[in-house]
């Protein structure tokens, strides 16, 4: 296994690392929208879904692929109502149309509005 670690999406804040290379396989850590400059949280769910998005690339570009390569995602909602404006955002990044999984969730860290796991496909 290899470490996925960059300074360009937030740090671990816990006992688990950005993400993992595998066998052919990147898997990320949930993304929540923190700045990794500043430790801020933009307000409202397009830009958080934004910055979710920015941090999930960041991740992705240290592996050394990109948004193409994204076989499944688990997207999850602090509140289902923010369902069609998170997917407007998301859809600009995820243009592969991935698999996918979106689920409402009591509370996210930090009181963050959306979080975003990935899985991709290193490939050769």
């Amino acid at each position: 296994m290899k470490e996925i670690y960059t300074t360009n999406a937030p740090a671990a804040i816990g006992p688990y690392s950005q993400g993992y290379e595998s066998n052919g396989m990147v898997f990320l850590s949930g993304q929540i929208p923190v700045n990794p400059e500043t430790g801020d949280m933009p307000e409202g769910i397009e830009e958080q879904a934004e910055q979710a998005c920015r941090n999930v690339g960041a991740l992705l570009d240290a592996a050394g692929i990109g948004f193409e390569h994204v076989v499944k995602t688990t997207c999850f909602l602090a509140d289902m109502g923010d369902f069609a404006r998170f997917n407007s955002v998301y859809e600009k990044f995820f243009v592969s149309k991935p698999a996918r999984s979106c689920v409402a969730v009591k509370d996210l860290p930090k009181g963050a509005l959306c979080e975003i796991e990935t899985i991709a496909e290193k490939g050769e």
